[in-house]
C-alpha cells in the first residue's frame, strides 16, 4: 500500500508543496512544530532510514542540498533544525522518510 506521501507526489492527496524537483517534494507539515516546518521527502518510497541502501545515498545526499536550498530560498538560513524520526516509538508517523526542517525564523 502506498504511502500518503506518495499518494501526495502521485497527485491522489493535495498537499501545499513549496518545492519539487525530479527526486524531492517538500511539503509544509499539516502539524507543524514550529513557525516554518516542512517535510523534505523522497520521491522513492522507503519506509524508514534502517532501509536505505547503498543506491540511495543520492537521493540522500539530494535531500541535505534541498533543505539548504529552501531554506535559502525562504531566508532562514541563518537558523534551523533539521531531523529524521525513526520508527514509530520515535515519531515517525508516516513509513516514507522524510526530513524535517523547522525554523522559527
Amino acid at each position: 500500500m502506498a504511502s500518503i506521501f506518495t499518494k501526495i507526489i502521485n497527485r491522489e492527496i493535495p498537499s501545499d508543496i513549496v518545492f519539487e524537483n525530479e527526486k524531492i517534494i517538500v511539503l509544509k507539515d499539516i502539524n507543524p512544530q514550529a513557525k516554518t516546518h516542512l517535510l523534505i521527502i523522497p520521491k522513492k518510497e522507503i519506509p524508514t532510514i534502517n532501509d536505505i541502501q547503498e543506491c540511495d545515498s543520492q537521493v540522500i545526499a539530494e535531500l541535505f542540498f534541498v533543505a539548504k536550498k529552501v531554506a535559502q530560498q525562504l531566508w532562514i538560513d541563518e537558523g534551523y533544525k533539521l531531523h529524521f524520526n525513526v520508527w514509530e516509538k520515535w515519531w515517525q508517523e508516516v513509513m516514507h522518510i522524510h526530513l524535517h526542517l523547522l525554523s522559527d525564523i
